[in-house]
């Protein structure tokens, strides 16, 4: 009775540890990034839940969301699996569950097909230009995995077209036109976190002698430093001119957006901090999860944001 008890107990831990296995392997910590969706909700002054309308809209932009997350998910188990043996040289990634052998190689690609069939299948039930954008997004992405990750600069591009891709499909869904502006503007800021993700991988190399990445060969510290400061200095400017820009205080009926550009410089120049004084920029995601000052700044720069679109009243009596 008591052996039998015993094996019950350790069958239901292996059980427990395979699902937590397989729930990492999906990397759902990332899948905040699918949230930019809402960005050309929330841009164009629609983010309200004043209509029936608008209520569809949150609601099918949220599909979305998970839509994104299922494909992501399933170009992570993709990644990961062509990566088993360069993972396993790496400080972090040697834990990632194909590479530590938690999940068999089989399961991952049963669940990598699992994720990608759901991920289709619900997009098309939404709206067949979304659908479009999402299989440009995986065919993209897969070619990354497979062999495009290993030319520097087109990597870090490629990284950045995805997110464009992201704001692309929210726009889709709710059929709201993604002006050059917020395009540029989302393009040059997921630029500014693959380069220093790149640039965490220089400096793994030269602590370690190891090559993390292959397109990693063609970089060094002084060439992403100076990277990184002129995308961050573009993506300032670039900011500004949208705030000010005749097109969106015609369209949102404000000239006062110019105020939250003091949030963004802050988000930025704390990035910058995190970089360069703390070397800490491996993982952009786990930095929007742990960094007080970066949620504080997208916090204060949402709110400022919603207030001067969807309470003007409020900010013409102060400002």
């Amino acid at each position: 009775m008591m052996e039998q008890k015993l094996n019950y107990m350790l069958n239901t831990k292996n059980r427990t540890s395979t699902l937590g296995a397989l729930i990492q392997l999906l990397r759902p910590n990332h899948w905040s990034k699918n949230s930019i969706l809402l960005i050309p909700l929330f841009f164009s002054g629609s983010l309200s839940i004043s209509s029936t309308t608008d209520i569809n809209s949150i609601l099918e932009t949220l599909i979305g969301i998970v839509c994104f997350s299922l494909i992501a998910s399933s170009i992570y188990i993709i990644n990961d699996y062509k990566d088993i043996e360069s993972d396993r040289n790496h400080p972090t990634k040697k834990t990632r569950p194909l590479a530590s052998g938690s999940v068999s190689r089989t399961s991952a690609i049963l669940l990598c097909l699992l994720c990608s069939s759901c991920g289709i299948s619900l997009a098309y039930l939404i709206e067949v230009k979304f659908l479009f954008i999402l299989c440009l997004y995986f065919v993209l992405n897969l070619g990354y995995s497979l062999g495009l990750k290993n030319i520097s600069i087109l990597d870090i591009i490629i990284v950045s077209i995805g997110f464009v891709f992201r704001v692309k499909a929210g726009g889709a869904i709710t059929n709201i036109y993604v002006s050059e502006w917020l395009t540029i503007m989302i393009f040059l800021l997921s630029l500014i976190m693959a380069i220093a993700k790149r640039r965490d991988d220089v400096l793994i190399k030269m602590n370690s002698g190891k090559d993390m990445r292959v397109a990693s060969k063609a970089y060094n510290i002084e060439f992403l430093n100076l990277c990184l400061i002129l995308i961050s200095g573009v993506t300032i400017v670039a900011y500004l001119m949208y705030t000010i820009s005749d097109d969106v205080i015609n369209r949102l009926g404000t000239h006062r957006l110019y105020y939250t550009c003091l949030f963004v410089i802050a988000g930025i120049f704390r990035y910058l901090q995190i970089a360069f004084v703390e070397n800490k920029t491996e993982s952009p995601t786990d930095i929007l999860y742990k960094d007080k000052f970066i949620q504080a700044s997208i916090l204060l720069w949402i709110c400022s944001f919603y207030f001067i679109i969807y309470y003007p009243q409020i900010y013409s009596i102060v400002l």
